[in-house]
């Protein structure tokens, strides 16, 4: 990860969990940056009005693509399911 260009920098202290804290590291560590960066980079891409942003047929678009995402995902889980209670059911006989 690139370092940021020089720019004054304000230090702000926040109270997070512990478990906040290692989740924090453990994404810092496996992207090869600090701690820091990543709190930078999650502040920056944060968008307080998310949905509110869009327009209604926007989301409309969004909900529906997800659902066939869904719909596409569960119809392979349960091929799977499936396959294995055959699977199993010829070893039984």
């Amino acid at each position: 990860m690139a370092a940021r260009p020089a720019e004054r920098m304000v230090r702000k202290q926040f109270l997070v969990s512990p478990a906040t804290v290692k989740r924090l590291e453990k994404i810092a560590a496996a992207r090869g940056t600090s701690a820091s960066e990543i709190v930078r980079q999650a502040i920056d891409s944060f968008d307080a009005n998310g949905a509110e942003a869009m327009d209604s047929s926007e989301l409309m678009d969004l909900v529906s693509q997800r659902l066939k995402e869904a719909i596409k995902a569960t119809r392979s889980a349960q091929k799977v399911v499936s396959n294995s209670l055959s699977a199993l059911s010829a070893r039984e006989c």
